[in-house]
């Protein structure tokens, strides 16, 4: 198990909390589970220094720190990499087999000059709709409407109070 994301967690000689503090420990340190009791788990920590912490700042999935410094060095290990292909002479990654993209057509149908059989026409793609601009401007047309309609209502009913005079 994993401390949780915290910055620093007590562990106690007793499972009640009513005990010494024996350790801190910080997020990412891992501990080993002996017993669990309740909401207290029994932890060895490094050596042989054992104690009692609450079952809620324990975690089984790897800490973030330690996953992002592994991302990080993936993230170094692909740079390297581009950048000794990026090197290479051009003549030398135009020869390099390169997998076509999903977009491109197969090469039967690029040798034709179209993807649709002959006589036949390939159905027009409608471009995407946008609707979004309009339910915004909706919207925004609705809450107005209703402020307006709010105050509207609002200045009758002070008026009305009030013998016909504005209060504010």
């Amino acid at each position: 198990m994993y401390v949780v994301e915290q910055l620093v967690v007590n562990v106690n000689s007793a499972p009640d909390a009513s005990g010494e503090r024996i350790a801190t420990v910080k997020s990412g340190d891992k501990l080993e589970v002996i017993e669990r009791r309740g909401d207290q788990v029994h932890v060895r920590l490094g050596g042989e220094r054992d104690g009692w912490i609450r079952a809620s700042y324990l975690t089984a999935d790897e800490p973030l720190r330690a996953r992002l410094a592994e991302r990080d060095a993936q993230l170094a290990q692909l740079q390297e990499e581009l950048g000794k292909l990026q090197a290479q002479p051009p003549a030398a990654r135009a020869s390099a087999p390169v997998a076509p993209a999903a977009s491109e057509p197969p090469p039967a149908a690029a040798e034709s000059g179209s993807a649709a059989p002959v006589g036949m026409f390939a159905p027009a793609e409608d471009p995407p709709r946008r609707v979004w601009p309009w339910a915004l401007a909706a919207l925004g047309g609705g809450l107005l409407l209703g402020f307006v309609s709010g105050a509207l209502v609002l200045d009758r009913y002070i008026r009305r109070k009030f013998g016909g005079l504005r209060i504010y």
